[in-house]
């Protein structure tokens, strides 16, 4: 068994999640805090998510070519949706009244949102990256169609030649990945929780 696509699939992930964040949380606050662009932002993010993962990658491989950063832009893009969303509804479900104590101490918006409303609203925020992760886990699958390697060119070999052990390998490989980075994710947001609620 070749375990450097375990690692391989794991580097796919990782890169995907790291920038989806970087992407999709500014994306949130700005729907959030920006009404004019709001439904644009929730929209494009929505549309992104409807189109099916083979066929954006397939998109994204006329412009870029085969390889990682197809599957990473087209993996990212995909990603966007629960962390855009999660960070508009957290952001906004922080208590009004908590947000006028804010500007009763004469916060301006930019110090209200980085000091009081991102950290209130953090739990739900990690809670859209934690699905972001997970879902990434399963369709990097589709990364080894244009040349990004990973866990799914065993998975594809293990269909082609009928080989019953690679096709376990593969999958088992992806269910305990996805399995760990839940649990992880799921304590580091009990941990977060309790830090907003006290």
């Amino acid at each position: 068994m070749d375990f450097s696509l375990v690692f391989e699939h794991l580097y796919l992930v990782l890169m995907t999640v790291l920038f989806s964040v970087i992407v999709g949380l500014p994306l949130g606050v700005l729907a959030y805090i920006t009404p004019s662009v709001r439904k644009i932002v929730l929209w494009a993010v929505e549309i992104l998510q409807t189109i099916p993962a083979l066929a954006l990658l397939g998109l994204i491989i006329i412009a870029l070519g085969p390889g990682k950063t197809t599957v990473i832009v087209g993996l990212v893009l995909y990603s966007l949706l629960p962390i855009v969303h999660n960070t508009y509804i957290g952001l906004e479900s922080v208590d009004s009244g908590i947000k006028e104590a804010g500007k009763g101490m004469g916060l301006t918006q930019f110090d209200r949102l980085i000091s009081v409303e991102i950290p209130l609203a953090l739990p739900m925020i990690f809670t859209g990256i934690r699905i972001a992760t997970v879902t990434t886990i399963g369709v990097a699958v589709f990364a080894t169609s244009v040349g990004g390697g990973g866990l799914g060119s065993v998975i594809y070999k293990g269909i082609r030649t009928q080989n019953m052990e690679l096709i376990l390998f593969g999958t088992a490989a992806l269910m305990i990945m996805a399995i760990l980075f839940d649990v992880l994710m799921i304590w580091i947001n009990n941990r977060l929780t309790k830090r907003t609620s006290n």
